[in-house]
């Protein structure tokens, strides 16, 4: 199987982890990803805030290379998809400001999770799976992005996704029902307010603890790296030494499919998941 892959900014950077184990992941699975030739920022980061008119040609003009490749596109990072979905929706529904842009709305987009979901797919998976996540006791988070606003995403279950919990319990994990899994991590606010994305996040990983969790699960960059990289000031505030791992998906994906290369991703973490994974005998 082909599909056009847009790997986009933060997976050849911050989130270079969530990048590596899905080429790692893909490959085990048959899947091969072509990457978009010559693409761009989609301008999550800042564009839509600033220029609405530069935002949607940034996502149409790498939709307009998806759609001559004419392969489903996959995106693994859910601030990407949502822009990505967002021009979809502005150039299918011929909104204002007009955008001159050959891209037409033939191509489908999907979320690298949704993707790795559907039902061909998870039976592969089934056939693969050589190390059960067996003791690893995980909350699913989906941050705010993939699923809504569902008029965009097309998100079914947008106020409760339940796929990435279906694909860590096929991988031997235990995973718990949380009210959380939708909720704010603070976005990309980590540099402008610290603070915000602190308090946004903390709260997260303090109900993911009451849950009974010892892990958070998570398919975009932005939500992994303000759970992974704040926990060392959630620990000044709270007064207690705050280290709850925080995984992306496709890890413990390519650990349960066997891959040898899950230490090279796992040690790139702030919060290292690591001696958890030692004690549950999964590394």
């Amino acid at each position: 199987m082909k599909v056009s892959y847009y790997p986009g900014c933060s997976l050849h950077s911050t989130g270079l982890e969530y990048g590596e184990s899905t080429e790692e992941v893909c490959q085990i699975l048959d899947i091969e990803l072509e990457e978009l030739k010559d693409w761009n920022c989609c301008g999550a980061g800042s564009a839509h805030c600033t220029d609405e008119r530069l935002a949607i040609e940034l996502a149409t003009r790498n939709l307009s290379t998806a759609e001559e490749a004419g392969l489903d596109l996959v995106i693994p990072c859910a601030a990407c998809f949502q822009r990505f979905k967002v021009a979809e929706k502005h150039i299918i529904e011929e909104k204002k400001p007009v955008i001159d842009t050959p891209y037409r709305g033939k191509v489908p987009v999907k979320h690298l999770l949704d993707f790795l979901s559907e039902e061909n797919i998870i039976e592969t998976i089934k056939g693969k799976v050589e190390k059960p996540l067996t003791g690893l006791k995980a909350v699913c988070y989906y941050g705010c992005l993939i699923t809504r606003p569902p008029d965009v995403t097309d998100a079914k279950k947008y106020d409760n996704p339940e796929n990435m919990d279906d694909l860590l319990t096929l991988l031997g994990a235990e995973t718990y029902s949380w009210s959380y899994k939708t909720d704010c991590c603070g976005g990309s606010l980590m540099l402008s307010r610290p603070d915000i994305v602190t308090a946004l996040s903390g709260k997260l990983i303090q109900k993911a603890e009451e849950a009974g969790a010892d892990c958070v699960v998570t398919a975009c960059p932005l939500c992994q790296a303000n759970l992974d990289t704040k926990q060392g000031m959630m620990s000044k505030i709270w007064g207690r030494k705050v280290h709850f791992p925080t995984f992306y998906f496709t890890e413990l994906l390519g650990l349960a499919l066997g891959s040898p290369k899950a230490d090279s991703w796992l040690k790139k973490h702030i919060i290292d998941p690591r001696d958890l994974l030692k004690s549950k005998g999964l590394l």
